[in-house]
């Protein structure tokens, strides 16, 4: 038996093989001779391979390229270096050879490059960080930058499948797509997805680049290219996109128009719908510059207004305030129609002393307010109106009443009956929404306790109703509704209802008139005492005469002939305000 030297007398084997295995001078490896995968490596095989000698286990020494059988294969390093490398294999043990690797020719280093150099350093600092992919074993080689990118230790070798896991699903597919797209046409490819980090599992958002590397026989060698983490520029443009939207809603639900009007080019950029929906106009119409707007988009009578305020916004904090009168064509409106806008805006500049570069603003169509403005305005004369008449009318039942009456009682009864039949007649004014009174309504209303039946012509009743509708507009509804309750307290005193076999017969119609309708009125009683011409002129005579004529401007004919009293009444009908009418933009 062949004995050891001195120095290594007390050695064990195992501790003398790792020694030279370590220590030798020329690269070995020691791989699996089932696959080839490398078992263990010493530091001169990882200095010329480029890396350590922990992050070659698993991997193949053919992975670049070449074939291990025939004893040549090609390297790619990190730092993306090209070896030719000749495998000299030793006799297989325990399922183990020992592999002595020679480099036969390899490509300048680029890190021996300092153009190089300086690129490497310049992408950290850009915060990129460098990948590159090998098909042979399915690992994924990470710079420190991008290995702190996807949250993995520096040095860290990480399997594609791996990192594949961790890519949101929805993104997967995408990506996946971009990749093979690439691979097919020989091109980079870029594409942003979520990425759980291996470290806290935190998702992040992630871009991605890179491209095919190709073998000497044209095949797919590997894939290299670059990380960035962009979640904070994600988050930042996702916040935005928040933004705009909650201000869309909040102009749509406003129904303001936004827009961009660039000084220097006297151009415009509408950026919703309502802006084309408050000038009536498509978007294949175009937009409307400033000089178009002032020359024959403004009402004229509105142009020195505007401008005026256009000028007072540049010269001061650059807000603008303007409401104006529009002319509008489109597809809803008949014709032209001119509607009433309000614009509000602030104007940017590119300096603080600079020059006014854009206006940026919003618009409304204010058109239905003011006219409800306006409708609430004549509204309010016309309730000054009828309260001064009201007052009067009071003021002169007052009077009336007490110059005819012959005792307290006598007064009390007449004026309360005069003062129910106007708050009647008032009451069925305020029901109504344009402020009318139904002649028949008052007729009803003051003849109903003395009918015996319902008021409709031809049935043989005590009272009898025979015309169209009619509505009684507020300013001649108060003295008519006056005039009837006249005529009823008369006949329920003196005349044809002061008895059971008296009848009162009422007739209406329009006719036309040379401006406007006319209301023919005919008030017949019969079968009452005999009618005799009053003796002294009451309330209810002057009121018949006086303010039937005055405020109605009717003619009024009173026949007191002895089988009852017949009145004729021929009063013109006020032409109503569309304006006061709340309905006439439904």
């Amino acid at each position: 038996m062949e004995q050891r030297p001195d120095a290594a007398a007390g050695l064990p084997d195992d501790l003398l093989a790792r020694l030279a295995f370590e220590g030798a001078p020329v690269a070995l490896a020691c791989v699996n001779g089932s696959d080839g995968r490398i078992a263990a490596a010493n530091p001169a095989l990882a200095a010329l391979l480029g890396t350590a000698p922990g992050r070659l286990i698993g991997r193949t020494l053919g992975e670049g390229g070449g074939d291990p059988a025939t004893g040549e294969t090609i390297w790619h390093r990190a730092d993306g270096s090209t070896v030719r490398l000749r495998l000299r294999a030793g006799p297989e043990r325990d399922g183990h050879r020992v592999v002595a690797v020679d480099a036969i020719s390899e490509e300048p280093t680029p890190r021996a490059d300092p153009l190089r150099e300086h690129g490497h350093l310049a992408l950290a600092a850009a915060g990129l960080g460098e990948w590159s992919w090998s098909p042979a074993d399915g690992r994924v080689v990470l710079s420190d930058r991008a290995a702190a990118i996807l949250g993995y230790p520096a040095g860290a070798t990480p399997a594609w499948a791996d990192l594949r896991e961790a890519v949101a699903r929805d993104d997967l597919d995408r990506l996946r797509a971009a990749v093979e797209d690439a691979v097919a046409k020989a091109i980079p490819y870029a594409v942003e997805l979520r990425f759980r980090r291996a470290c806290d599992g935190q998702e992040a958002w992630i871009s991605a680049r890179g491209r095919a590397i190709p073998g000497p026989d044209g095949a797919l060698a590997g894939m290299a290219g670059i990380v960035q983490d962009v979640t904070a520029r994600e988050e930042a443009r996702r916040a935005l996109h928040d933004r705009e939207q909650r201000l869309r809603v909040a102009t749509t639900v406003a129904a303001l128009g936004i827009f961009e009007w660039h000084v220097l080019a006297d151009q415009s950029l509408w950026e919703n719908e309502r802006m084309w929906e408050i000038f009536g106009r498509r978007p294949q119409d175009g937009t409307i510059s400033m000089r178009e707007f002032f020359r024959t988009v403004v009402h004229p009578e509105d142009k020195a207004a505007f401008r005026q305020a256009v000028t007072a916004a540049l010269h001061s904090d650059g807000v603008l305030h303007a409401t104006t009168r529009i002319r509008r064509s489109g597809p809803d409106d008949a014709g032209t129609a001119w509607r009433t806008i309000e614009m509000a805006g602030r104007f940017e500049r590119d300096g603080p002393a600079g020059l006014p570069s854009r206006l940026i603003g919003v618009v409304a169509d204010i058109t239905d307010r003011r006219l409800a403005e306006e409708r609430q305005s004549l509204l309010i004369r016309e309730l000054h109106h009828r309260v001064k008449n009201t007052l009067a009318t009071v003021q002169a039942i007052v009077g009336s009443t007490a110059r005819t009456a012959s005792s307290i009682d006598s007064f009390y009864e007449a004026f309360v009956g005069r003062i129910m039949s106007l708050a009647h007649t008032h009451s069925v004014l305020t029901e109504d929404v344009w402020q009318t009174a139904s002649l028949r309504t008052l007729l009803e209303n003051e003849l109903r306790p003395y009918a015996d039946g319902a008021m409709l012509p031809g049935t043989g009743g005590r009272v009898e109703l025979d015309g169209p509708a009619v509505d009684l507009p507020s300013e001649i509804a108060v003295p008519i509704g006056m005039a009837i309750h006249e005529l009823t307290t008369n006949a329920a005193k003196y005349g044809a209802l002061s008895n059971r076999a008296g009848r009162v017969r009422i007739r209406w119609s329009l006719e036309s008139g040379p401006d406007r309708p006319r209301l023919r009125f005919h008030w017949q009683e019969s079968g009452g005492p005999a009618v005799a011409p009053p003796t002294r002129q009451g309330f209810g005579s002057r009121l018949l005469q006086r303010v039937l004529t005055t405020q109605v401007q009717a003619e009024v004919a009173t026949d007191y002939a002895a089988g009852g009293l017949v009145l004729t009444m021929l009063a013109p009908l006020p032409v109503r305000n569309a304006a006061l009418n709340p309905l006439a933009a439904l």
